[in-house]
């Protein structure tokens, strides 16, 4: 309750200091709401009384209220002497600001230091002790204000963020860390880098200093090379490489604040961390191709060239796998592409072919075909004459190269969605009661020309050994998953192989028994079609053999009445001996019968010398393929302006590799 002087004496504005008659409500210069007043409860508290009954803390409590109402005595004003009441934080009649308040300090007690404060003596007038006064004052000198590095405002030592203009600093949050990590791990963190330091200062124009100083200082070509993997692009990659960067280089932190990504790069990472975590598997093949001991060196194959076309062809071929109805469900493709290298490949200069040559063939597996007996290109009416000499794409070497070199011969494309195999390994599941019969009655033939037999049980383990053979990705696969792929191809499919497989040091280990040809005898000849793909087999790996087109293809002028059916290849259905490369999975009333067999499925004719080959027609590229072709070899073509340039340089050599595959199996 007022009591009757409070309601007849005029009252403050708290906000403005403005003094109101005792009626008023609001004040009258600001508006604000008038103070609450209430009863004196110190004046009816009586201090003798309580000092005698209160515990030391209240004691101590209680001295700390008294030295706050004693601390805020009368204080004149410095501009106009007028006596102002100790609380006013202006002068009522000029309006001066009065800093008195600033300097006075209520008393904090903090809960670690009350049993402190508790334990010492206590004076006659029960105020607290110089002592603990002393102590609270070292503490608070201790935390210092800081400055925003923004709007350069002084804010407390406990705010988070700037009062002005809400800006939070990087060298507050290092503060706060450092009051939670044990001693050990801040010392670590105060001598790391140059950079750490700087995020230490709360000035910013010294903060832009130093960073424009190692900015000036920093190996742009690397930084640019690792944006450039976070981007996709190749260029500042391969520029890093082909000058001498190594591929293994780590990132610092200081170099993470230039670049100024904090979400994409963090410090000990290489290019190669950030080909896997952003999913760049072309730079992840020229980075692994880089490591020595990691690739197989130096190749350059269209789909790492290209590699988002490469995608779009996966995704193309998937849409064609259909699976025919009836009482032989198999899988089938709908298109029947021929992959052949460009014929403009042979109108580059001798280096730049020589180039291309070397980073898209395989030269080892090349080297084994035409090495003495050769197995390909070993007539010159084939190779010369007729312009049907056969080159050893390079493959990926894991257990899927069987799958990876047919599609190299179809699209010109790894099979790196499983899509192909996963074909297989339905088609083998679900017509399996129709490869079943022709698979067993082969492998017993050769069984009994060896002179042993197995038994149905066994029969029934082989076959589910293929099956689970042909679902898992990375495994190597037999005989009986080429007669399943000539199938899904619908296309007969011709292997060039070595007679036995050897071990590095050239011993023979095993009878190789890929070499031959596979016809999709399960299908109706007319359902088929007789152009063939080659494929090479050497010491367990596969490998795609495709020819050069027909120089027709440079001609303009219309060769037939149909533009897309060009000129065609020819692959020998020989071996250098003069004999028929056999015929996979036969039935015992088939056999006698191989060339009559060949003719029906194969266009088949004979060369002057009488070598029986089979017609390689070669058609018009899909939309698709054409593209990954032109923009591969527009590189090829760059490097030969760089080469007949008034300023001749150095023809550049950098690597496409698979990613972390090898040429060995």
């Amino acid at each position: 309750m007022m009591s009757d002087e409070q309601r007849t004496r005029k009252w403050t504005c708290d906000y403005c200091t403005y003094e109101n008659f005792p009626s008023a409500i609001k004040c009258t210069m600001c508006r604000a709401p008038r103070p609450f007043q209430s009863e004196d409860i110190f004046g009816l508290y009586d201090h003798h009384q309580s000092a005698e009954n209160a515990s030391p803390q209240a004691e101590l409590q209680l001295g700390a209220s008294a030295c706050q109402r004693a601390a805020s005595p009368p204080s004149s004003c410095k501009a106009c002497t007028y006596l102002n009441r100790g609380r006013d934080k202006s002068c009522i009649q000029c309006g001066t600001a009065n800093n008195l308040h600033e300097h006075i300090q209520p008393l904090r007690i903090s809960p670690s230091n009350a049993d402190l404060a508790a334990s010492l003596p206590r004076s006659r007038n029960n105020s607290p002790p110089a002592s603990l006064t002393n102590l609270e004052n070292s503490r608070r000198s201790k935390e210092s204000k800081w400055n925003c590095i923004v709007c350069t405002y002084e804010n407390w030592p406990r705010t988070l963020k700037c009062a002005m203009c809400g800006n939070t600093p990087n060298n507050l949050f290092s503060q706060a860390s450092s009051l939670i990590l044990s001693s050990p791990e801040r010392d670590v963190q105060n001598t790391s880098t140059p950079i750490e330091s700087i995020s230490q200062t709360s000035n910013n124009c010294e903060y832009e200093r130093k960073l424009r100083h190692l900015r000036r200082q920093a190996d742009w070509n690397w930084l640019n090379a690792c944006n450039g993997v976070i981007e996709g692009d190749p260029n500042p990659v391969e520029v890093y490489l082909s000058s001498g960067g190594d591929p293994a280089r780590t990132l610092t932190a200081s170099e993470v604040a230039i670049l100024n990504r904090s979400s994409a790069f963090d410090a000990g990472h290489t290019l190669v961390h950030l080909a896997i975590r952003f999913q760049r598997e072309d730079l992840l093949a020229i980075l692994l191709s880089q490591i020595e001991g990691s690739g197989s060196g130096i190749k350059r194959v269209p789909s790492y060239v290209a590699p988002d076309l490469a995608a779009d062809i996966r995704r193309h071929f998937a849409t064609t796998i259909r699976q025919r109805k009836g009482n032989f469900p198999c899988n089938f493709v709908t298109e029947l592409p021929t992959f052949a290298l460009p014929a403009e490949v042979d109108e580059l200069p001798a280096p730049v072919q020589e180039q291309l040559f070397t980073e898209l063939l395989d030269k080892d597996a090349q080297e084994q075909l035409e090495s003495d007996p050769a197995v390909i290109n070993w007539s010159l009416d084939l190779t010369v004459r007729l312009g049907s000499r056969l080159y050893a794409l390079w493959n990926r070497s894991s257990g899927d190269c069987l799958l990876d070199s047919v599609m190299q011969a179809t699209w010109g494309v790894f099979d790196r969605d499983n899509a192909l195999r996963r074909a297989l390994a339905e088609s083998l599941s679900q017509g399996g009661h129709v490869f079943y019969p022709r698979w067993k009655e082969y492998e017993a033939s050769h069984a009994s020309f060896l002179q042993y037999s197995l038994e149905e049980g066994q029969w029934k383990e082989d076959w589910r050994s293929l099956l689970s053979l042909a679902g898992q990705p990375g495994t190597s696969l037999e005989q009986l998953h080429v007669f399943a792929l000539a199938h899904i191809l619908r296309r007969p499919i011709i292997v060039y192989g070595v007679k036995y497989v050897k071990s590095f040091r050239g011993e023979a280990l095993g009878y190789a028994r890929f070499e031959g040809v596979y016809l999709p005898l399960l299908w109706e000849s007319s359902f088929c079609v007789k152009t063939p793909i080659a494929l090479g087999y050497t010491r367990g790996h596969f490998s795609a053999l495709v020819p050069l087109e027909p120089y027709s293809r440079l001609d303009s002028r219309p060769t037939s009445q149909n533009p897309d059916q060009m000129q065609s290849t020819f692959l020998p259905l020989m071996d250098r001996d003069r004999k028929l490369l056999p015929i996979h999975f036969l039935t015992e009333a088939e056999l006698g019968r191989e060339e009559i067999i060949l003719r029906q499925w194969l266009d088949v004719c004979e060369t002057e010398d009488g070598i029986l080959v089979a017609q390689h027609f070669i058609t018009k590229r899909p939309l698709l393929v054409a593209q990954m072709v032109e923009e591969w070899l527009n590189h090829y073509r760059r490097l030969v302006q760089m080469s007949s340039a008034p300023f001749v340089r150095p023809l550049p050599i950098q690597d496409y590799s698979s990613d972390g595959d090898t040429d060995e199996e």
